[in-house]
């Protein structure tokens, strides 16, 4: 659970780092540093798995564009991008010879459709056994499978590198006031994700503001992360 949440975080401040600073992207593997990688990964090497990551945010970063680089709600696309890709990651056979970023691309892009068609509900009624996409298999997926699906796998796992006192021990020492409870509260730290809007209407404030901050807070940390 702690190693999920720390590679959806530590995915998600490159990412926003890359963004605002106009820094360039790391270079994409080639098929053999792919391969060495997995290998490396699913022999338990967790750092593989993060250099995975690392190497793949180019991607995220390619499709968000896609849905609409402008759009207000780009914070929440780049964390659901970002939890797409470690799913891919997680998921990908490297031994039946195909690439990652072809396999990757289109997990990434359904959990940001699902996303997307779900936010679109919640405006108005939703029910959870409204079809909202399709597997991999063809077969219909239902609001209800999704909110189970990421439920079960954020538990299952228990395997961590950092843990979670580290983790806000990391928070209180680098954030101040509402940069903290943002963060804790869209990330889920204690309690169930919260969106911008859902935050916003929290702590009467605006939906802007919240992104301004959070975007703050998320340098913050991948600024300390990386010393």
């Amino acid at each position: 659970m702690f190693q999920v949440l720390f590679n959806i975080l530590n995915g998600a401040f490159l990412l926003v780092g890359y963004i605002a600073n106009g820094n360039s992207f790391p270079y994409p593997l080639n098929e053999e540093e792919e391969r060495e990688l997995f290998r490396a990964y699913k022999a338990g090497d967790e750092s593989a798995k993060n250099e995975l990551i690392t190497r793949n945010l180019r991607l995220v970063a390619h499709i968000i564009k896609k849905f609409n680089p402008h759009t207000k709600d780009a914070d929440d696309l780049i964390s659901i991008g970002t939890v797409g890709l470690i799913k891919a990651i997680e998921s990908f056979d490297y031994n039946k010879g195909n690439r990652l970023a072809t396999y990757a691309a289109r997990c990434i892009e359904n959990e940001i459709l699902m996303h997307v068609r779900a936010s679109k509900k919640a405006k108005g009624e939703v029910y959870l056994q409204d079809p909202i996409g399709v597997d991999k298999e063809g077969n219909e997926i239902c609001l209800i499978d999704v909110l189970g699906t990421e439920s079960d796998a954020v538990l299952d796992e228990v395997e961590n590198k950092i843990s979670m006192k580290k983790l806000y021990a990391l928070i209180d020492k680098v954030l101040e006031g509402k940069e903290k409870i943002i963060i804790k509260l869209r990330y889920g730290l204690g309690g169930e994700p919260q969106t911008q809007r859902e935050i916003a209407k929290l702590l009467g404030i605006s939906r802007s503001y919240v992104s301004r901050i959070e975007k703050k807070a998320l340098k913050k940390l991948a600024k300390e992360m990386q010393n």
